[in-house]
């Protein structure tokens, strides 16, 4: 055994990951992970095989005993730990599954330590989607175990790195079917999740996934949420690898704690439910009647349509698209006299600012004036509901874009519109992060103080409020100038405003900028020294300063004209004096001209140069041939000392005059620009009325032609239903006539036979030659009159026929009918009557019950005839009105 031990401490440490046996593997790992603490860094020879195949990571994970599995996953980390950025790029593929699927659900206590540190070493080395993505899929496993263990690692993840390195997004969409789960366990790890990632996310994260929650889980979960509430925000307790070189490189100093203290205390407030909500297509769900139901005269029409807008916009986030014809309803809805369609646009409005965000800017110019303009609007409910609109435009722009409108609608003439402007200003400074520069300020500053003295408390109050807000932003000393005429009452409201308001912005000094400008003069000192010692005359130069420093005209003429160089001195020296041209001349040296007014730029040569000037003027005087020249300009010296920083009384006056008069031309311009901008903003409230005036013009008339269309059509089926219903009139008529003609036709008949009857009866005994021709003759009548009985009854039911609905009750009517006529007409035809009567004998021989007979069977025949004509009336009449009915 001792032999196979050592054979097998003698094999290379891949082939002892792949060995059969468990205990050759299990040693193995134990003399990997060793081998890779004793590393010096990441290039050693030791990674490479682990690095070329990680397919031996996945067996040694996956391991079939677990006393193996522990000591292969300790080896990972020991791996990852030791083996750097390209060790988990290189085997991240691989273990995640078997970690996930065997590591993270094993009885073993110490396997899910070492595998949820593994996972936690990946996401430090690298990022930590690839991790997420791999541990997703595992909550849709059969197991409940695994998918309870999988919970459990992603609460220690978001515990250890927080939500700024672990996206929050696909956990939280996952999470309404992880609670839905049938295992208390799994339930009971959701629970633990979602308290975890509210402690990060607060009140942001519900809207994902929320509502998808039974009301029971909602209400266990709120009472877990208010011990949360009671806490501090959470830190980040594990950094990443970049992170920790970054501290290692940064001073140790305490700017890099208040540096991370300040992130920190930024931290909850850059969590924000429009960050974790996905962007919503809006503009194919709006109705596609929004418009004409908005420029509908009925204010209920225009309110049902707010409100299905409404319904449709009101998410956390929307996606950009084309809304202007919708803001331009919008803007309409804020001048309607119904207040209910005004609250209900200012309410989609505010829906559509908070989706859209930065989407909303190109918006703001044209739906914040018209909301503006509303504040004059007293009730309550109306007046919160603009102000929610405003603020939400207001996080959705800045500001600087703000301002303007707002330092506007403060001069307007309506109390009511300015106390609400200020309001809405008041809550603009205490939320805005970014403090208003100087102009902003002034801006500002002006407006509010023109508005203490305004007669309504509210105004004045508001106005306070205002100016103590902008101090507690800026600063005493910046808004000393704007306070100091106010009297002593209102400053000490206005100071009382500041200690009690609450900003988010503060104005950072500036004076951080005179350090660079020191490095620059110290340059300059040097470029002036430099060509001194590139000369080869330092000596004489130091060896005789007061020579050269007791000309002070040449740099009394510089100073004077310094933006024209040394072409002003030679044009401003001669007028006053030409004696000091010689002096120049003999001062030879163009170099010593050039450099003294080099050395005067800055300060301390200023300083000093007047000292060494004076004195060496006092004692030596310059003894030359014209000791006036030296008294005229020891007299000159004297006074240009002092005249240096000062001017003369007449150039003080017109530099007053300048300064006024370019205080004036400041002045003008900014009238100018706030007439400009307030004459610009009119022109487009002009244009856009004027285009709101050209649609509805033409919605006007296209809405006129359409129905000027649909009237010539309606009169057109008028006048069309009115000549048929004149034609079908009067063959109603026509047949009514028919009806009433062929009843008196057939009543003789029955008359005839009646009367042929009481003859038979009274006269029985008289002969058979009188009978014959009376019966005879009263045959061929009845013949007769069957006979167009039968042809005025075809006639009538044919023109029936012609309105039947359908073929196969024409067949089944029509074919009865002829059927009939033509029996009756081929019996009852005059030809033949007269042929069945001509044969008197055959007469004679039937005697009285043949007479008897026929007149039943005509009477019979002809009641038959009746009822038929009755029903092809009627068939007509349904016919008529079912044609009458389909035409009109």
């Amino acid at each position: 055994m001792a032999d196979q031990e050592e054979d097998f401490s003698s094999l290379p440490l891949p082939d002892r990951f792949s060995h059969k046996n468990w205990k050759v593997r299990k040693l193995g790992y134990e003399d990997a992970a060793k081998a890779f603490e004793a590393t010096p860094d990441e290039s050693d020879p030791v990674f490479r095989p682990f690095l070329l195949d990680s397919g031996l990571w996945k067996g040694a994970v996956a391991d079939s005993n677990v006393a193996a599995q522990q000591d292969g996953i300790n080896a990972l980390c020991a791996f990852l730990k030791y083996g750097g950025q390209q060790a988990c790029t290189r085997s991240r593929s691989v273990t995640i599954a078997p970690i996930v699927e065997k590591g993270l659900s094993s009885t073993r206590a110490a396997t899910k330590q070492s595998a949820l540190e593994a996972l936690l070493l990946y996401i430090e080395l690298d990022k930590s989607d690839p991790i997420i993505e791999d541990l997703l899929p595992s909550l849709n496993n059969k197991q409940p175990k695994l998918i309870a263990a999988t919970l459990s690692a992603l609460t220690a993840i978001f515990h250890a790195y927080g939500i700024k390195i672990i996206d929050p997004k696909p956990v939280l969409k996952a999470l309404p079917k992880v609670f839905g789960h049938a295992d208390k366990n799994v339930r009971a790890e959701a629970q633990n999740l979602a308290v975890e990632l509210y402690r990060w996310l607060r009140e942001a994260m519900k809207t994902l996934f929320w509502n998808e929650l039974k009301p029971v889980q909602q209400q266990d979960l709120e009472k877990l949420f208010e011990t949360v509430k009671q806490e501090p925000p959470p830190k980040q307790e594990r950094l990443l690898r970049s992170q920790q070189a970054a501290a290692e490189a940064a001073p140790a100093n305490g700017q890099e704690d208040e540096a991370e203290a300040e992130v920190e205390e930024d931290q909850p407030a850059e969590i924000d439910a429009f960050d974790l909500a996905e962007p919503v297509d809006v503009v194919s769900k709006i109705p596609a009647d929004f418009g004409e139901s908005m420029a509908s005269s009925k204010w209920k029409d225009r309110k049902e349509a707010l409100d299905a807008l409404f319904a449709v916009v009101n998410t956390d986030r929307i996606k950009d698209g084309p809304f202007d014809d919708i803001m331009g309803a919008l803007a309409k809805s804020m001048k309607d006299a119904n207040i209910a369609v005004v609250t209900l646009g200012a309410n989609c409005i505010e829906c559509l600012a908070k989706g859209l965000r930065h989407g909303f800017a190109k918006y703001r110019s044209r739906i914040m004036p018209a909301i503006m303009e509303r504040l004059k609007e007293k009730k309550q409910s109306v007046s919160d509901a603009l102000g929610a609109a405003l603020d939400a435009i207001f996080a959705s722009t800045g500001l600087s874009e703000c301002l303007e409108d707002i330092v506007e609608f403060l001069k307007n003439k309506n109390p009511q519109v300015k106390s609400e402007t200020l309001k809405f200003l008041i809550r603009c400074l205490k939320t805005t992060r970014e403090a208003p520069s100087k102009p902003e300020v002034k801006l500002i500053a002006e407006a509010a103080t023109k508005l203490l003295t305004e007669s309504v408390e509210a105004t004045r109050a508001a106005g306070a409020e205002a100016l103590g807000t902008l101090m507690k932003i800026m600063g005493e000393r910046p808004m000393g100038p704007y306070v100091e005429g106010l009297d002593d009452i209102r400053k000490t409201k206005i100071k009382e405003y500041c200690d009690a308001a609450e900003v988010k912005a503060k104005d950072k000094p500036k004076p951080v900028a005179p350090p660079p400008k020191a490095a620059p003069i110290s340059q300059k000192k040097t470029m002036t020294k430099k060509p001194a010692l590139g000369t080869k005359k330092p000596a004489p130069r130091p060896a005789t300063p007061p020579q050269e420093e007791p000309a002070p005209p040449p740099p009394r003429t510089a100073s004077k004209s310094i933006p024209s160089k040394l072409s002003a001195p030679k044009a401003l020296v001669p007028p006053p004096k030409t004696g000091l041209q010689g002096p120049k001349k003999l001062s030879g040296a163009a170099p010593p001209s050039l450099q003294s007014p080099r050395r005067n730029i800055t300060p301390q040569d200023e300083d000093t140069a007047p000292i060494p000037s004076k004195l060496g003027r006092g004692l030596a005087g310059r003894p030359l041939a014209r000791p006036t020249t030296s008294s005229t300009t020891t007299s000159e010296s004297a006074p240009s000392a002092p005249q240096a920083p000062s001017i003369t009384p007449g150039e003080r006056l017109e530099l007053d005059d300048l300064r006024s008069e370019k205080e004036y031309l400041l002045r003008t311009n900014e009238d100018l620009r706030a007439s400009s901008s307030k004459l610009q903003s009119q022109i487009h409230e002009l244009q856009n009325q004027n285009a709101q005036l050209i649609e509805d013009h033409t919605r006007d008339v296209l809405s006129i032609k359409a129905k000027e269309t649909q009237l010539v059509r309606a009169r057109s089926d008028a006048e069309s239903a009115e000549a048929q219903c004149q034609r079908l009139g009067r063959e109603l008529d026509r047949l009514k006539r028919e009806v009433k003609r062929m009843e008196a036709e057939t009543s003789p008949s029955a008359t005839s036979d009646s009367i042929y009857r009481d003859r038979h009866s009274n006269n029985s005994g008289n002969s058979a030659a009188m009978e014959r021709p009376a019966s005879a003759t009263q045959q061929q009548r009845v013949n007769s009159s069957t006979s167009l009985a039968d042809s005025r009854e075809t006639g009538f039911q044919r023109m029936a026929k012609s309105y039947a609905i359908s073929p196969s009750e024409e067949k089944e009517n029509g074919g009865l009918d002829v059927g009939e006529g033509e029996k009756v007409v081929r019996n009852r035809s005059p030809a033949k009557g007269v042929a069945n009567a001509a044969p008197p004998a055959r007469r004679e021989v039937s005697g009285e019950g043949e007479s008897w007979k026929r007149a039943a069977e005509v009477t019979s025949q002809l009641k038959a005839r009746i009822e038929l004509m009755k029903v092809g009336y009627f068939a007509f009449r349904i016919a008529y009105e079912f044609h009458f009915l389909t035409d009109g």
